[in-house]
């Protein structure tokens, strides 16, 4: 089993503390999202992804690899595939709420603040504030969480475990603040990200801990 990965994707951190919480053994392959144009441009990548994004998961079943995209399908398959430790509770309407919280991540912000995207802004409208663009639909979102969160949340956005919802918070937050984005609004939010914080799935798959980190003014 094989990552494609970049350091400072949060949809590739997703998929890293998943594959952390539930001890699974994989190779991490580093792709550079600015490097010579972007290596998630290059021909054998988009061979893997025809959208070019990470993060990738490649599985070596013969004949042939398979190569699953898409961070929260990759989640749900380890989730199939090796249940234990759960990243969606047993219950039915905890399990929705956990997805649905998810969703407002998945959906409601990241697709905003995507390289990409943000890169077609550049060029398309050069006049538009890109920290507006980002503190909006970031803020939004996260503003969003917080209220919904309220009335799912113990230890963690959903009950006392951790759950795909906080796969992807903490990845989000650390995005927000890369973004200049003020996060000590959502009390409820950074109180379940310290919660998160101090298990080793969620440390260990932090961006300066990969192996290809960059250190960045």
């Amino acid at each position: 089993m094989k990552l494609h990965t970049y350091w400072r994707s949060s949809s590739a951190w997703r998929v890293r503390i998943a594959l952390a919480y539930k001890g699974i053994e994989h190779d991490v392959v580093p792709v550079h999202l600015l490097r010579d144009g972007g290596e998630q441009h290059h021909a054998d990548f988009l061979a893997k992804n025809l959208l070019g994004q990470v993060p990738v998961l490649e599985l070596s079943p013969p004949p042939a690899p398979v190569f699953l995209t898409q961070s929260l399908a990759i989640i749900e398959y380890l989730e199939e595939l090796h249940p234990e430790p759960p990243l969606l509770p047993s219950e039915p309407l905890a399990r929705a709420a956990a997805r649905s919280l998810a969703e407002i991540v998945n959906s409601g912000i990241q697709p905003f603040q995507n390289s990409g995207v943000l890169r077609h802004l550049e060029r398309a409208a050069p006049e538009l504030d890109r920290k507006q663009w980002l503190r909006h639909f970031i803020g939004r979102g996260l503003g969003a969480l917080e209220r919904a969160a309220e009335a799912h949340s113990g230890s963690f956005l959903v009950g006392d475990a951790p759950s795909v919802a906080d796969v992807c918070l903490v990845p989000q937050l650390y995005s927000a603040r890369r973004f200049g984005v003020t996060t000590d609004v959502y009390p409820t939010l950074c109180r379940v990200e310290v919660e998160c914080l101090r298990l080793d799935a969620f440390r260990d798959s932090r961006p300066e801990a990969q192996p290809d980190a960059e250190i960045v003014a």
